[in-house]
């Protein structure tokens, strides 16, 4: 799981900004299967940011722990831009956190589309600004990962914690 890892590596630059600011994080995964929640809590003192990491894999799971939209998810599917916002903001929000991070993919060697490749990934981040500031937002971006299973698992993973702590150093 370190194969593609930084130096520092990324849950520990996300972590200690996350710290310092005194924020917290919810993690909603669902190609990484949880590589993101163990990555955050590899770090000691996570319980100081990570509120908590969620791998909901299909449709039922998505609506019954984040009531996400089932129309949405028949007309976008679970790996689309929508969905993966969506989902951003329902970890973000059933969690009452400053950051919802969500992540959908294709990792392989079979389930991809012409539209959605095998080593497609979404990452979502979800921030929440103070009541009535009209400052929350959400922010998805699309990737495409080239390797096996494991390698399009671990890049997406570290690419959700890059695009958190973008985010997050983007608030100073």
């Amino acid at each position: 799981m370190y194969e593609f890892a930084a130096e520092p590596p990324v849950e520990e630059v996300v972590g200690e900004g996350l710290r310092e600011r005194g924020e917290s994080v919810a993690v909603v995964e669902g190609c990484t299967g949880g590589l993101v929640g163990a990555l955050l809590t590899g770090v000691p003192g996570a319980s100081d940011y990570v509120d908590r990491a969620l791998v909901p894999y299909d449709y039922d799971a998505l609506r019954d722990l984040l009531a996400l939209d089932r129309e949405l998810l028949d007309e976008h599917g679970a790996v689309s831009e929508a969905a993966v916002g969506a989902t951003a903001r329902a970890a973000r929000d059933t969690a009452d956190v400053t950051w919802g991070l969500a992540n959908a993919g294709v990792a392989g060697p079979g389930g991809g589309s012409e539209e959605t490749p095998v080593g497609t990934g979404f990452v979502g981040v979800a921030y929440a600004a103070p009541w009535g500031s009209g400052d929350s937002e959400t922010s998805v971006s699309r990737y495409t990962f080239d390797g096996d299973r494991a390698a399009v698992r671990e890049r997406l993973a570290r690419q959700a914690l890059w695009d958190l702590n973008e985010a997050v150093t983007r608030r100073d």
